[in-house]
């Protein structure tokens, strides 16, 4: 790369971090793609180290790279932690000016098609911001089940796990899922199951597959898994519609953006429950399911910040991101 970009963009996710170099023009400079961002499980400039190293390979040389940082992390969910991430990517010299926020507002951006909308995202955890026409905001702690939360990925798997070891011992509701489980891993039974995470003979990281067994199993209509899935959908459109009545819209259709691994495997009753939720409230809403790759709204938050977006310049940033960064969808740790 030669002369200094107009944007250089970060989403950092749990499972993966993508980083850009953009054009005011819209065109994409560079690409690099590296590990997941997790500043909980070490500290963070570790973190933000691994991100330096892949903006090293962006931009070879050091120094300014950018006119603007817009950075959009995972874990950045309180003010004391989006200040911290700030002012640790703010000492890397990158840019003058820096922008650093929830990675959820990333996804908003890319699948909105305009500066505001919602923005639920289910992958490991839950989390769902939005931003009004005005540039009101509303969002949520996003600390799991001792915020309010209901879903994700890794809760999900936890309640798979829950009715299946209770309808083995006796405790809970006959379910398929009691088969299924131990199926899965090839285990005469799910306390097999429980036992082996437990003793981690196996990872954790596996936990994330019984959320296509419960789908599976709800659409052979195993009322135990069916009512997990309908719960997900209610809570999912329950968390975007609290979101919109806190923010003024302006008579507008307001876009709902789903994104995440559990959401963008486009379960059809999943998925149905949710416009059922949603279309409910009365509102005029768009739902949507992120198709593009996060790293996107990154970029054209960074554009929007320096006046540059225009409709072509969009265009062009759209299609060279989309026909060189691939779309992952598995479910992430957390959201």
């Amino acid at each position: 790369m030669t002369g200094r970009a107009a944007v250089l963009a970060i989403d950092a996710g749990n499972s993966k971090t993508d980083v850009a170099l953009v054009s005011a023009r819209g065109d994409l400079l560079a690409w690099v793609r590296g590990g997941g961002f997790n500043p909980h499980e070490r500290r963070l400039p570790e973190a933000i180290a691994m991100i330096a190293a892949l903006v090293r390979q962006a931009a070879p040389g050091g120094g300014p790279v950018a006119e603007h940082v817009a950075a959009f992390l995972a874990h950045c969910d309180l003010p004391v932690e989006q200040e911290a991430m700030r002012a640790e990517i703010a000492a890397q010299g990158w840019a003058p000016d820096v922008t650093v926020d929830n990675d959820t507002f990333a996804i908003l951006r890319a699948g909105s098609g305009r500066p505001y909308g919602v923005a639920v995202v289910c992958g490991g955890g839950m989390n769902c911001v939005a931003l009004s026409p005005g540039g009101g905001s509303a969002r949520y702690p996003a600390l799991g089940r001792r915020s309010g939360d209901w879903g994700g990925g890794e809760f999900l798997a936890e309640e798979v796990l829950w009715w299946a070891v209770r309808d083995e011992d006796g405790r809970g509701a006959p379910t398929m899922l009691r088969e299924a489980v131990p199926a899965h891993f090839g285990l005469p039974d799910v306390v097999s199951v429980c036992v082996a995470f437990h003793l981690h003979d196996l990872p954790e990281e596996r936990l994330h597959e019984l959320v296509p067994l419960l789908f599976e199993v709800a659409g052979r209509g195993d009322a135990v898994a069916g009512a997990l899935v309908d719960r997900l959908g209610d809570e999912t459109a329950v968390m975007a519609t609290a979101a919109m009545d806190r923010l003024d819209w302006d008579d507008r259709t307001i876009p709902i953006v789903l994104g995440g691994g559990v959401l963008t495997a486009a379960n059809p009753r999943l998925l149905a429950r949710i416009e059922k939720g949603l279309r409910g409230t009365g509102a005029d809403v768009d739902v949507r399911l992120l198709a593009d790759p996060p790293v996107i709204g990154s970029a054209l938050y960074g554009l929007d910040r320096l006046g540059a977006t225009r409709p072509d310049v969009e265009r062009r940033l759209t299609e060279a991101i989309t026909t060189s960064v691939p779309v992952t969808h598995a479910p992430s740790k957390t959201p």
